[in-house]
């Protein structure tokens, strides 16, 4: 009886897991010109606002082909080479929401993923803006997620996300 009790539980607290996704972390995009209603996930550029769940999400510039981030005494090196994405996190939620760099994804052409490099981001940032900051309701951060891709690979989306269990949405690059 102690298993089938168990076993109910756990599916109970599965469903309730799968159920509490609400309108608010269905990822969105949008364009300066739209009027803040949601719209159907699609893939926004760069310089455009994209939303997943409680985070609007502009990425402001990407710049891949730097070898080293840091001083000379403390600093990360690439073991390819790292892209750095400038971009502006505002929490559009009812409550403080943490952002991590790390639950950030990258990939190239052929569908390869890339995960942020959570270590080179300290470098990075001067006040740690990516790294576990929590984010209250109307306020905003503009930080760098770092990624240390191959010398040969260029990126081309970006899937931003407000926490590792979200939908994320689709930045293009380029």
């Amino acid at each position: 009886m102690r298993k089938t009790t168990t076993l109910a539980l756990l599916a109970t607290g599965l469903i309730a897991l799968g159920c509490g996704s609400g309108a608010a972390d269905k990822p969105t995009s949008s364009s300066a010109g739209d009027k803040g209603e949601d719209a159907p996930a699609k893939t926004a550029k760069v310089g455009e606002a994209a939303r997943d769940g409680k985070f609007e999400f502009t990425v402001k510039s990407s710049k891949c082909g730097v070898a080293k981030i840091g001083s000379d005494l403390l600093g990360a090196k690439a073991q390819g080479q790292f892209c750095l994405v400038t971009l502006n996190v505002k929490n559009i939620g009812k409550e403080a929401q943490m952002l991590d760099g790390g639950s950030q994804k990258a990939y190239a052409a052929d569908g390869t993923e890339y995960s942020a490099d959570t270590g080179a981001a300290i470098y990075a940032n001067k006040n740690a803006e990516t790294f576990l900051n929590d984010i209250n309701p109307g306020n905003q951060v503009t930080g760098v997620v770092v990624f240390d891709i191959p010398k040969n690979v260029k990126l081309t989306k970006l899937e931003l996300h407000d926490s590792m269990f979200s939908g994320g949405v689709d930045v293009a690059l380029g």
